[in-house]
């Protein structure tokens, strides 16, 4: 079987969750399937972070062309190849393309019809327009939580059901799931100037520095400055001077409001951008994760973060309180108090934060890049 890929987004250097899952499947593929042929576009240079490896049965095809890539060039590809099956895993499929070939898209959330605020008018318009013809016309849809196939049956009246399968994410096993030494920890800790105290005894080894952790893009969905008044709560009724509350990850859209609280807010640190490897250290080294948003479609960092042992606080809406399952504290995400409440348990509370870490711990079992690369190919080859 000949089954075409658009690659196109691992070009860019910005790294988020829909690209690591395209990443990750790609590392699977190849060996879970070694009798299909996998053939692999992009336009550019694929980003060194969001490198894979390439199977005897992968044919990466660069083609190059100055605009609306997916609608041209690589249209025109697909329609001379003419392969059994094209998965697109982001919100797009291209209008030009052959009968014979079956296409299959991935939804990864409708944040922009329920959010629309939140997002550049530009890009707005764009992802409306490609996302409704993808769902229209594909043949079959992936969601990457049951909150997104809910979320697409309800904007989508018409919609089959049967037309909608749900495959989960994975976590970076060797990656977050191996220890993390003190020393690692203290580079971390250094390179962003805080303070790590000693290690305590037992099963408290985890609460190692005292910082609070959110990683994702600034951006407004995000909802980072509801995270920020918490912490100013939590600091002021506590007189925890040396918590600090740590912000990592790019830059996305509509940020300058949100930088510019996060930069004023005494304690609070921007990490901005950091490399993959170091996120682990990272995450063990806070006592607590949190993810504010106000909508996700699924929610890659709060496993990543329970695979490290981190106890999680998140919002409880869309897929992120389905992906945390009992192994997280919910909070409402538009009440700055409420994250505030949550927040003061865990930071008070050696018990509670040691129950999460073991719920945790447990709760990622259920979830693997390769189960997910699994389920998506039979979901690709079995129509």
């Amino acid at each position: 079987m000949k089954i075409a890929i658009n690659a196109a987004d691992l070009d860019h250097q910005r790294i988020d969750g829909t690209r690591i899952y395209i990443q990750s499947l790609l590392k699977n593929f190849g060996s879970l399937d070694k009798e299909s042929q996998f053939l692999i576009y992009h336009k550019g240079e694929f980003n060194p972070e969001l490198a894979f490896p390439v199977f005897e049965n992968y044919m990466i095809r660069k083609l190059p062309f100055p605009f609306w890539w997916t609608q041209t060039r690589f249209a025109w590809e697909i329609f001379r190849e003419k392969p059994d099956a094209l998965w697109m895993p982001m919100h797009s499929l291209p209008c030009l393309r052959s009968k014979k070939t079956k296409t299959f898209v991935t939804i990864h959330d409708l944040a922009f019809k329920f959010f629309p605020q939140f997002f550049p008018k530009r890009d707005l318009r764009r992802l409306n327009f490609f996302t409704d013809y993808a769902v229209k016309n594909a043949d079959r849809l992936i969601a990457v939580s049951n909150s997104t196939k809910n979320d697409l049956l309800k904007i989508y009246p018409n919609l089959r059901e049967e037309k909608i399968k749900v495959i989960y994410h994975g976590y970076d096993k060797e990656l977050f799931n191996k220890n993390t030494s003190p020393d690692e920890i203290k580079k971390i800790n250094s390179k962003f100037k805080m303070a790590t105290p000693p290690l305590l005894p037992g099963a408290k080894a985890y609460q190692n520095s005292k910082f609070i952790l959110y990683v994702g893009a600034i951006q407004p969905r995000k909802n980072i400055e509801t995270l920020v008044e918490a912490y100013k709560i939590v600091k002021k009724e506590n007189g925890l001077g040396d918590l600090k509350l740590v912000i990592a990850g790019d830059l996305g859209w509509l940020y300058e409001p949100i930088l510019k609280k996060i930069k004023s807010t005494e304690g609070v640190i921007y990490a901005g951008r950091f490399k993959t490897e170091d996120l682990p250290a990272l995450l063990r080294g806070a006592q607590v994760f949190v993810l504010p948003s106000l909508y996700e479609g699924f929610g890659l960092p709060v496993l990543e973060a329970m695979a490290c042992g981190t106890p999680v606080i998140v919002a409880d809406n869309s897929s992120i309180a389905e992906v945390a399952g009992e192994a997280g504290l919910l909070f409402d995400a538009y009440s700055s108090q409420n994250l505030a409440g949550s927040l003061k348990k865990i930071l008070e509370n050696d018990k509670l934060r040691y129950d999460l870490r073991k719920k945790g711990l447990e709760r990622v079992k259920s979830f693997s890049w390769e189960k997910c690369a699994r389920e998506t190919l039979e979901w690709l080859i079995k129509w």
